[in-house]
């Protein structure tokens, strides 16, 4: 029997996924999670002005969605201050990233990220054959100085960078990068992942004019506004590099209960505000954790906090322990990170259930103390 014939590029690919969904958990160890707190899926849901436009859609789910989303980016053109032109939808920033790649890198282009950054990105690179060069974090911050060195060095076409970061929770300000952008070589394309921006305590105004074409930013309605499970997002980009998108982007790609809860959830600013003010109060929370444990929290801007169990052998065994009582949390794989524990802002409920779990865990001398105080 013939063999289907891949390309020499996908022969050469491990066979590999970004994250292993907590699903996948579920299944293997065939009992449901206790506590899911390792995807930041917003749990204070969606606005309910979305649910419901999104209810009243499954009378028309026989409808494709709008293939230009025109609604949504004339909605959003309006609250940003920018013309429809300067905005592409697509369903998550995920996809986004893929709609990146595939519209500017090819075999051995060179591509810089942070080492244990957002997968997704170095998935997709490694998917089109381009060359991923890696900069290490330094103090648990994306090192701006020596990825832009790096960018210099390699000439790199695309630079990938989550702000706030991602799993670390650290943020730049506006000027910052700024600053960083003119220090990239001329060419090269800034991917600026701006999923987690509502959580930003006091965020200082765009960081890059939205006309720039050496900047492409993103955001999504996964997070804050608490719609993951819909699949929604967008970029902010010159007109030019939007209107390459549309000559290679799934049209039909973004579905209609996407589209329509998007919108509405852009009409219930209270809401997100209300989501960001129980973030803050959840990263609060666990920064107080962290300190009866001994541990160091990494003072977050998103709605996760990272903790710092000291080494990559504490990490791994809190991680292995959590699981076996079915509580999903996640660790970067790569190094210096790698001694880290990303929580995700549970409910209340939920913060509580963890708070004793992990004093109980504590007592049985099951999670190293540093001894430091964390940081608020």
């Amino acid at each position: 029997m013939k063999q289907p014939r891949f390309t020499g590029l996908i022969e050469s690919l491990p066979a590999v996924v970004p994250f292993v969904p907590p699903e996948a958990l579920e299944r293997n160890s065939g009992r449901p999670l206790r506590l899911r707190l390792g995807a930041n899926e917003s749990v204070f849901g969606a606005s309910p002005r979305a649910r419901k436009a999104m209810a009243e859609a499954a009378k028309r789910i026989s409808w494709y969605g709008d293939p230009e989303s025109f609604l949504l980016r004339e909605k959003l053109a309006h609250i940003h201050g920018l013309r429809m032109e300067n905005l592409s939808v697509g369903s998550g920033i995920d996809d986004l990233l893929g709609l990146v790649v595939r519209t500017f890198v090819e075999t051995g282009t060179p591509v810089v990220t942070s080492l244990g950054a957002y997968p997704t990105f170095d998935y997709h690179v490694a998917g089109y054959g381009g060359k991923i060069h890696y900069v290490p974090y330094r103090n648990d911050h994306n090192d701006l100085e020596a990825l832009a060195e790096m960018a210099q060095r390699v000439d790199a076409r695309l630079v990938y960078l989550a702000n706030p970061d991602n799993p670390t929770g650290t943020w730049y300000n506006a000027a910052s990068l700024k600053e960083f952008l003119d220090r990239l070589p001329g060419g090269c394309l800034l991917i600026l992942d701006e999923a987690y921006l509502e959580f930003v305590l006091q965020p200082d105004g765009p960081a890059v004019d939205a006309g720039d074409p050496r900047v492409i930013c993103m955001r999504t309605f996964s997070k804050a506004h608490g719609m993951a499970g819909a699949r929604i997002g967008y970029a902010i980009a010159a007109p030019q590099i939007v209107t390459a998108f549309d000559k290679v982007r799934n049209h039909f790609g973004v579905n209609l209960f996407g589209q329509v809860g998007a919108l509405a959830s852009l009409e219930d600013p209270e809401f997100i505000e209300q989501v960001h003010a129980l973030v803050e109060h959840g990263r609060q929370d666990y920064y107080s954790l962290a300190r009866e444990l001994g541990l160091r929290a990494i003072p977050s801007s998103a709605n996760f906090v990272a903790l710092d169990l000291g080494s990559e052998a504490a990490a791994l065994s809190l991680l292995k322990t959590l699981m076996e009582r079915d509580v999903f949390v996640r660790r970067p794989g790569a190094p210096p990170l790698n001694r880290l524990i990303r929580v995700t802002v549970g409910t209340p409920a939920a913060r509580t259930e963890l708070r004793k779990l992990l004093h109980q865990l504590a007592a049985a001398k099951l999670i190293p103390s540093n001894d430091v105080q964390a940081g608020a």
